[in-house]
């Protein structure tokens, strides 16, 4: 079994841009790299899983955000960083859709775990928003971090520690 980072991709591997879909608008969050160095020197895999509702409300295409998800694995690797798997959710609920796979609802963790044997026990999810740590709750990973490196966080209401960034978690994680 596999012990996984998953990790949302806007707001905590990139800066926070409403709707983001352009590689000219894309920035690495500091220490991303870093970070992920560590976790995979530690026996981790790293997956992506990141709401893309703009992707329903038309505001970008579902092959524009391949072309900038193939951009961001090829960034990846130039750091010698290998990412199992990138899973998107392009529905958006003001769009009538209803899926599985918006976060909170754990639809892009399931389907990981169908695909690869991942101990959720021994995992580590990643987030920037209370929904992301509603969604690793509720797929029971065994540590749920919130940063605060992209939407501004009015309080927690999971009892989750509120981390400034990457760096911080890194440093975290060293001292446990």
């Amino acid at each position: 079994m596999n012990k996984v980072l998953f990790l949302d991709r806007d707001g905590v591997i990139n800066v926070e841009k409403h709707y983001l879909y352009k590689i000219e608008d894309f920035e690495f969050i500091d220490g991303v790299f870093e970070a992920c160095r560590y976790f995979i020197s530690c026996g981790y895999q790293i997956i992506i899983i990141t709401n893309q509702g703009g992707i329903s409300k038309g505001l970008y295409t579902q092959k524009d955000f391949e072309i900038l998800t193939l951009w961001m694995l090829e960034a990846f690797k130039k750091e010698h960083i290998e990412i199992l798997a990138v899973y998107h959710c392009p529905h958006h609920p003001d769009m009538g859709d209803v899926c599985a796979c918006r976060k909170p609802k754990t639809g892009m963790i399931e389907k990981a775990c169908s695909d690869f044997e991942i101990d959720l026990a021994n995992s580590i999810l990643i987030g920037d928003k209370n929904s992301d740590i509603e969604c690793g709750i509720s797929a029971r990973i065994g540590k749920n971090y919130l940063i605060s490196t992209g939407y501004k966080i009015d309080k927690n209401i999971f009892g989750v520690k509120i981390l400034d960034n990457l760096k911080d978690l890194v440093k975290k994680e060293k001292d446990e």
